[in-house]
């Protein structure tokens, strides 16, 4: 198992570094054709699909314990963070950021296009590098035909319960860590999501991630389209509207002082 997770660390580090190499390249090829932020997204998207499909991996086929899965989650949580270089990687991030005004409607379906055509990349490339058979564990997946099984593990309402809080947590962290300094800001939304598949990873795989979820989830045996669809965007997407709706609305509707009271000036004197 050593070897595995040794092989697969190796793996994850090339993907980040070949990733981070090709951002670089894109935003000065295309610095000028406002294309940029869209070849960014693409490259950050797929570096994220392809680092979790390495890590489900570990998990599923490599038996590594739930210490080391969550320390190796928290860590390429890190890494994606320092490395995405304002990339969102999320289609409810995407939204996200279009109900606040960041970026217009336009631009949020554009880059929701890149985060799903680089999740339909990543799903394409992996069994590449697996089927090089760098390592026992990348053989014997590749004995199985690269074949996943469903990572829910309840009721579809209850699954889609799961993905909403998962999604809400994180969603929040990110919302009131907004003033910190980015180099430990990464770190807060690492533990969040850290947190989160703690909590929620044996019911659900705790993805919160449409696009991320198309890409590791939609492929295994166990349930339909639609049931995925139901539990893996639904679930995400009202998580993050809920957040959003009370942080931004609902609570500073209630923290507003009401207004004192201007009682009219007597123009008359009593006599």
């Amino acid at each position: 198992m050593i070897a595995d997770v040794a092989v697969s660390l190796s793996v994850l580090a090339v993907v980040v570094l070949l990733s981070d190499v090709t951002r670089r390249l894109l935003v000065r090829a295309l610095a000028d054709t406002g294309l940029s932020s869209y070849a960014v997204e693409l490259v950050s998207t797929f570096q994220l699909c392809c680092c979790t499909h390495e890590l489900k991996l570990l998990s599923d086929v490599g038996g590594i314990s739930p210490q080391l899965a969550l320390t190796l989650t928290y860590v390429t949580s890190v890494a994606h963070g320092l490395t995405f270089r304002g990339a969102v990687g999320n289609p409810c991030g995407a939204l996200e950021h279009a109900c606040r005004a960041r970026f217009s409607g336009g631009c949020a379906v554009r880059k929701i296009a890149c985060q799903f055509a680089a999740a339909v990349a990543a799903r394409a490339a992996v069994p590449v590098i697996w089927g090089m058979g760098l390592s026992g564990m990348h053989d014997r997946h590749k004995l199985l035909g690269f074949r996943c099984v469903s990572a829910i593990h309840a009721s579809l309402p209850e699954a889609a319960a799961v993905e909403l809080m998962c999604a809400f947590a994180v969603q929040t962290v990110i919302t009131h860590t907004q003033s910190v300094e980015e180099r430990y800001r990464v770190h807060a939304i690492a533990a969040a999501i850290t947190t989160a598949v703690y909590a929620g990873g044996s019911v659900t795989g705790a993805v919160f991630n449409p696009a991320l979820a198309f890409s590791t989830q939609f492929s295994c045996s166990g349930n339909s389209f639609l049931e995925y669809c139901f539990v893996y965007w639904l679930g995400p997407l009202l998580g993050m509207m809920s957040s959003v709706l009370l942080f931004n609305k609902v609570t500073p509707a209630f923290s507003r002082k009401p207004s004192p009271l201007h009682l009219p000036l007597r123009t008359k004197k009593q006599t």
